[in-house]
């Protein structure tokens, strides 16, 4: 029928034509309308009817083919991950309104199978992720349980394509609702503002954001999120201290544009965002939940209109807790067979308990002994766990605890991704568990304590880099068992520092450093002050890493400290180290003394040896720094005659490209060309490839300067800039190119 009138208009189009081919042809001989001017006229209104006509006949329609690539957009998936809110987005056979999947290759987003009402909040974000709203996104508010992260997943699947390739799902989730509130629990994931980002730097492909300083990283994220178009949700921000609240929030309002952000959070609070209110689900939209979740649960699905009803009011439309009395219905054994008996059940609590822990205590006694034993297990992982994990931990066969795992995930206790045979327990279940069960987690933390300290003593040796990848690919397992470690007996903390050096090789910066105060700590306590000392320098050590110089210098302070009564070398050494956290906070007075006051001690104790040397170029530096170049070169040229004393070659090559350095400084380029080339040639036959590098720049400064043979400086710098590339030296390679470039133009214009 649409087309009907379009093609009446194109066949009266080919009539007028044909008219006016007759009148063309025959004109009356009284002329009038049928003139020779007006066939022409005639014609021409044919041909353009006809046209018009025809065009609208073969016209697509364009609103059904834009709804046709919706549906094709939306039904692009990527692998799922494991939701983080109990049973929200549990798989519902079927369902006669399952929602299709959103997801793309870029798109982190949990399933959500279904979702029910919330139609003006969708509206309300939506309008603040299009490009006309100048906000960084949407805040969304209000109680435990109510449905924040639920609509957030919503209204990312719903937001367009065209505006974000990237759709990203952060969780600080740790507490879940009470009745009187909200419930602390201590073991979840991403519980802080930086765990937050560097989950966001990892979903980036942002490679070693937890290397970084913390004043570091917020920036350096920024910056990968440019030209990015990513929608990112951080849910669950109440979990965080206010003063991360307000880091987090600082670095939205800092979004580079085409990025936008949706949070979630039980507090209000006023930001540069829309902010949507949420309250209960509407009582037509809760019936709808329980009519799909009725799908699944056959007594559900026998219960009257009135008794659902019963139960929207006595949830009082939370959508938490609706899920979880639907789920617990009809099992074998409980006390909960009908929706009366459920609510019932609930409204037995007295105001200011909470309902979860006599649904809980309902269930605990329908749990098998196989059931008990996984669930007590999955208590330890704040990430999804292995079946392999589960089984080990409990004694029992794979099979047999799948058997266990498959059934409370049925009963909507747990969440589980079947095909990767992972499973997850949220949080107040997990801790729920622990209260009223704590002798079966005792039992399985015990199995998860032994076994991971057998991988670490087994695994986690010096340099034992085979081992490493065995405890890099079982690290989940064994980070779950740390805080047990860490409160263990002298042998399992002492295991723990095994991993020290593993630490350091994965670069796991965090967790090293953690390590690193532990064991200074528990060698305080021993009363072993030189061990503590030699902890808390390798500590300044990982902070001067990250860039960290105000917390490597207090750490220099304890090894001083701490060392002050050992043997008169390792005192020099930290002495040492603090004129080295000195320098790196350049405070260059105060390295010179701690400098010297190590020279001293060490020069004590043999006035010729290597840590005599050694001192002498790392004051000399220190001089050279501040500028002071005649008592900088005397020293550079006491360290050098040390090292030919001693035959040391590397010392030899080290103190000679100084003198080029120092040479430099003090722009007399003829001598800098002869130490450099000199230093080259010790460096090349030690084979340290680091000095071969310093040294090539060295002289293809001292050679540009003199702008004399530009074509050797050009091939030094080059083989600089190669060297510093494959040893990533990022600091001296950017001074090497900075050199290169330069030499370059001197080329261009001397052309």
């Amino acid at each position: 029928m649409k087309k009907l009138v379009p093609l009446l208009i194109a066949l009266l189009g080919l009539v007028l034509v044909i008219a006016a081919f007759v009148v063309w042809f025959e004109p009356p001989k009284d002329g009038g309308v049928f003139s020779t001017a007006g066939s022409i006229i005639l014609f021409l209104s044919g041909l353009g009817t006809s046209i018009k006509g025809w065009m609208d006949v073969f016209k697509k329609d364009e609103p059904a083919n834009n709804v046709k690539q919706e549906l094709i957009n939306r039904s692009e998936t990527s692998t799922p991950i494991q939701a983080q809110t109990v049973n929200i987005y549990q798989t519902v056979p079927n369902s006669q309104s399952q929602i299709p999947n959103h997801q793309s290759l870029k798109n982190t987003l949990p399933q959500q199978l279904y979702f029910f009402g919330r139609t003006k909040e969708l509206e309300i974000i939506a309008s603040a992720l299009s490009h006309e709203s100048r906000t960084w996104g949407a805040l969304i508010d209000g109680p435990g349980g109510i449905g924040k992260t639920a609509l957030a997943i919503k209204a990312a699947h719903d937001a367009p394509a065209e505006l974000f390739e990237r759709k990203i799902f952060i969780t600080a989730k740790v507490r879940e609702l009470n009745a009187d509130g909200e419930a602390k629990l201590t073991d979840f994931t991403r519980p802080t503002y930086l765990a937050m980002l560097d989950e966001l730097g990892k979903e980036l492909g942002a490679d070693g954001l937890e290397k970084l300083a913390p004043n570091e990283r917020p920036n350096e994220l920024r910056l990968a999120l440019a030209g990015k178009k990513a929608l990112i949700i951080f849910d669950n921000l109440e979990t965080l201290p206010e003063e991360e609240r307000t880091r987090l929030f600082q670095f939205l309002s800092r979004l580079p544009e085409g990025n936008k952000a949706i949070v979630t959070s039980r507090r209000r609070t006023d930001v540069d965002a829309r902010i949507v209110r949420l309250d209960r689900l509407a009582r037509d939209e809760a019936l709808q939940l329980i009519t799909e979740l009725a799908a699944k649960y056959s007594r559900l699905a026998r219960a009257s209109q009135k008794e659902r009803e019963d139960l929207y009011e006595i949830t009082q439309g939370n959508p938490l807790f609706i899920r979880w009395i639907a789920g617990q219905l009809g099992r074998e054994g409980s006390q909960c067979r009908t929706i009366a008996e459920a609510c019932a059940f609930i409204d037995k609590a007295p105001k200011g308990n909470d309902p979860l822990e006599y649904i809980f205590g309902d269930l605990l006694e329908t749990f098998t002994t196989d059931e008990t034993k996984v669930l007590a297990t999955l208590t330890y992982f704040s990430l999804p766990a292995k079946l392999k994990w589960i089984a080990d931990m409990t004694n029992l066969p794979e099979r047999a605890a799948e058997t266990a795992l498959e059934d409370l995930t049925d009963r909507s206790i747990l969440t589980s991704d079947l095909p990767a045979q992972t499973y997850f327990l949220p949080p107040l279940t997990a801790k729920f568990i622990r209260t009223r069960r704590p002798e079966a987690v005792t039992q399985t933390g015990d199995a998860l304590t032994n076994r991971a300290t057998d991988l670490i003593e087994q695994y986690g040796k010096v340099n034992n880099l085979e081992g490493f990848r065995t405890l890099d690919a079982e690290w989940e397992f064994i980070s779950a068992a740390l805080p047990r470690i860490r409160q263990g007996d002298e042998y399992q903390q002492a295991v723990l520092i095994d991993l020290i050096d593993f630490l350091k090789f994965t670069d796991r910066w965090d967790e090293w450093l953690r390590l690193l105060t532990l064991a200074e700590a528990n060698a305080v306590a021993a009363n072993d002050k030189e061990n503590a000392g030699i902890r808390a320098i390798e500590a300044g050590l990982a902070y001067q890493n990250r860039n960290q110089f105000a917390e490597m210098l207090e750490c220099a302070f304890r090894a001083v400290e701490l060392l002050q009564d050992s043997a008169p070398e390792k005192k020099a050494v930290a002495i040492q180290f603090r004129g080295f956290a000195h320098m790196q906070n350049k405070n260059y007075s105060a390295t010179i003394t701690a400098y010297r006051e190590a020279l001293e001690i060490d020069r004590f104790i043999s006035p010729e040896r290597d840590n005599v040397a050694l001192d002498l170029n790392l004051l000399a530096n220190a001089e050279r720094a501040n500028k002071d170049y005649p008592t900088a070169e005397r020293d550079y040229r006491e360290a050098l005659r040390i090292a030919k004393i001693i035959k040391n070659d590397e010392g030899i090559a080290n103190y000679t490209g100084n003198l080029a350095s120092l040479a430099l400084d003090r722009e007399q380029w003829a001598e800098a060309e002869s130490f450099a080339r000199e230093a080259l040639a010790l460096a090349e036959k030690v084979g340290r490839q680091e000095l071969i590098a310093a040294d090539c720049d060295r002289l293809a400064i001292a050679l540009l300067k003199q702008s004399s043979n530009l074509d050797e400086s050009l091939s030094m710098s080059r083989r600089a800039v190669e060297i510093f590339t494959r040893l990533r030296m990022q600091d001296n390679l950017q001074e090497a190119q900075e050199t290169l470039a330069e030499i370059e133009r001197a080329m261009q214009k001397s052309e």
